[in-house]
C-alpha cells in the first residue's frame, strides 16, 4: 500500500502519445534519457506514484517533476533535451590554446 501524501497530478495520455512513448522505449536509436522519460510518463499514466515511478526509472523526484511539467506544457516535444547555451562556440583566443611541445625527438 502506498504511503505519504497523494498528489492531484494525473497524467493522461492519448493513444497516439502512448504509442509514441512506447516506441521510444523500444527503439535502439532513441537516446537513453528520452527513453527513460518516456517510461516515466507511461508508468505515471498507468497510476504509479511519482516516488515509485522516479525510483523505477532512476530519476530524483525533483527531476521527475521537471519532466512532468515540461510534458504538461509542451507535450512530447518537451521531453527532448534542449540545446545548452553555456558551451563555448567560438574558438579560444591564441594565448589560451594549447602550445605545441618544442621538445626534440632523438
Amino acid at each position: 500500500m502506498a504511503r505519504g501524501r497523494k498528489t492531484s497530478l494525473t497524467i493522461r495520455l492519448t493513444p497516439a502519445q502512448r504509442r509514441t512513448l512506447l516506441a521510444w522505449q523500444q527503439a535502439t536509436t532513441t537516446p537513453a534519457g528520452l527513453a527513460r522519460r518516456a517510461r516515466l510518463l507511461v508508468l505515471l499514466a498507468d497510476g504509479m506514484t511519482i516516488t515509485d515511478a522516479a525510483a523505477t526509472v532512476g530519476l530524483s523526484r525533483r527531476h521527475t517533476y521537471k519532466w512532468i511539467q515540461r510534458f504538461m506544457q509542451e507535450g512530447l516535444e518537451g521531453l527532448h533535451d534542449k540545446r545548452r547555451y553555456d558551451r563555448r562556440i567560438e574558438p579560444l583566443p591564441p594565448d589560451l590554446r594549447e602550445q605545441p611541445n618544442n621538445l626534440e625527438r632523438g
